[in-house]
C-alpha cells in the first residue's frame, strides 16, 4: 500500500528566516538528496520503496510529502523519517536542521485497510489508539513528533500576533472578537493568532501552488495523465482532473496571488469567483495546520478561523463540486470557476480569458 507521509523539518531555533534565493537552494539540496535514494531497508530486511515526493520550502524550514510503498503505516513513517534524517545528516548546510513532525494522514477506510494489511505475530494491535501509543513509545528518544518547548511556542505566538495587523481588511472583529463581552465569541489573543496564522499561510499556499505548477509542467499534460503527487491540485474536485492543465494551474496561481494581495489591503470586498472560494478553503486549512504545528490551535483559535471563513465565504457554493457523479464525468468546465459572481466583482485578467483566447480546452 502507498502511504503519503508528511515530514516537517525546521531550522535551529533563533536562525534567521530563509529568503527567496535561499529557499530555492534548499529545494535543490533536498531534491538532490532524495533523488539519490530509491529504497529503504526496513525490519527483517524488508524493502520499503520511496515512490515519489513533494518539497515545499518556507521561511522557517521545509514541508516534505513522501509517497512510500510499505505493508503498514508504521513502516512507512519509520522509512520516511529515516530517509529525511539521512538526507539532512549528509547535506552539510542542512545538518543542524531537525525533524519536528512525521506522520501519515489516513482517512478511516484507509486506516482500516492498513490495519488489515498488517498480520502475523508481530502485527500491531487492531485498536488504533493502542497502536498509536505503542508506535510513539517505539520511537528513538528525541525523535520527531516532539512537543515544542515553551520558548518555541511563545516565539510563534508573538510572531503570529505581530502579523495579524497586516491582514488590513480583517480586524479582530472578523474573527469573532468584540469589546462587548456579550457579543464576544473569542478572546482578542485567539482572534490575533488566527489572523496571523492566515497571513503566515499565504506564503505556504503560494509556494505549494508554484510547486504543483512545476510538477505538472514536467509530468502533465493534465493531472489525470500522471500519477505524480500534487499538494493543491490533488485536493481539488477529482472528477475535473482531466481539465487541470498547466494553463489552469497558472490561472489558479495568479488568482491566489490576487486574492491574498487583497487580504492585505484595507478593503477586500467579497470573494470574486469559485476559484477564490476553493483557495480560501485551502488557505484556512493551511492556517489551522500552522497553528496546530506550534501547539497554538486551541478551541478558540479554531473557532476564530471558522468565523473568518464563514464571514468571508458567506455565499460559498463550491461544495457541490466534490459530490461524486454517477458516470464519473464532470459536468461543466473549470473555466467556469474564474467567471465573476456579478458585475460588481472581477478576477485577474490572466485568469479571466476564455477558450477563444487560448484558455483551457474543454475535455
Amino acid at each position: 500500500m502507498t502511504y503519503a507521509v508528511t515530514v516537517d523539518v525546521e531550522r535551529p531555533a533563533g536562525a534567521t528566516e530563509l529568503d527567496v534565493l535561499q529557499r530555492e537552494g534548499v529545494v535543490f539540496l533536498l531534491r538532490k538528496g532524495l533523488d539519490s535514494i530509491a529504497a529503504i531497508e526496513g525490519p527483517d530486511g524488508m524493502e520499503v520503496d520511496l515512490v515519489d515526493d513533494i518539497i515545499a520550502v518556507h521561511p522557517k524550514g521545509a514541508l516534505l510529502k513522501l509517497y512510500v510503498d510499505a505493508p503498514a503505516l508504521e513502516f512507512a513513517e519509520d522509512a520516511a523519517r529515516e530517509v529525511v534524517a539521512e538526507v539532512l545528516e549528509r547535506t552539510e548546510p542542512l545538518a543542524d536542521w531537525e525533524i519536528t513532525r512525521c506522520g501519515v494522514d489516513l482517512a478511516p477506510e484507509l486506516l482500516q485497510e492498513s490495519l488489515d494489511a498488517a498480520d502475523g505475530p508481530d502485527a500491531p494491535p487492531s485498536d488504533p489508539a493502542e497502536r498509536a501509543r505503542r508506535h510513539a513509545e517505539a520511537r528513538p528518544t528525541g525523535e520527531t513528533v516532539r512537543r515544542r518547548d515553551d520558548a518555541e511556542v511563545d516565539g510563534m505566538r508573538r510572531r503570529l500576533r505581530a502579523l495579524a495587523p497586516t491582514l488590513q481588511a480583517f480586524p479582530p472583529a472578523a474573527f469573532g472578537y468584540a469589546d462587548d463581552e456579550e457579543k464576544r465569541i473569542v478572546s482578542r489573543e485567539a482572534a490575533e493568532l488566527a489572523a496571523g496564522a492566515v497571513v503566515h499561510a499565504v506564503d505556504l499556499l503560494i509556494d505549494e501552488l508554484f510547486t504543483d505548477l512545476a510538477g505538472l509542467e514536467e509530468e502533465g499534460p493534465t493531472v489525470a495523465d500522471t500519477d505524480a503527487p500534487f499538494m493543491i491540485l490533488d485536493e481539488l474536485p477529482p472528477q475535473f482532473a482531466r481539465q487541470y492543465t498547466v494553463l489552469f494551474a497558472r490561472r489558479l496561481t495568479v488568482t491566489a496571488v490576487s486574492m491574498t494581495d487583497r487580504l492585505m489591503r484595507p478593503h477586500f470586498g467579497r470573494l470574486s469567483c469559485v476559484a477564490e472560494e476553493l483557495l480560501l478553503k485551502f488557505l484556512v486549512g493551511q492556517a489551522e495546520a500552522t497553528a496546530d504545528l506550534y501547539d497554538l490551535l486551541s478551541d478558540e483559535v479554531e473557532t476564530a478561523l471558522q468565523v473568518f471563513a464563514d464571514r468571508l465565504g458567506e455565499d460559498m457554493d463550491h461544495d457541490w463540486l466534490y459530490v461524486p457523479v454517477a458516470d464519473g464525468e464532470a459536468k461543466g468546465t473549470v473555466q467556469d470557476w474564474f467567471i465573476p459572481f456579478g458585475d460588481e466583482r472581477s478576477v485577474h485578467p490572466y485568469a479571466a480569458h476564455d477558450d477563444s483566447d487560448g484558455g483551457d480546452e474543454e475535455v
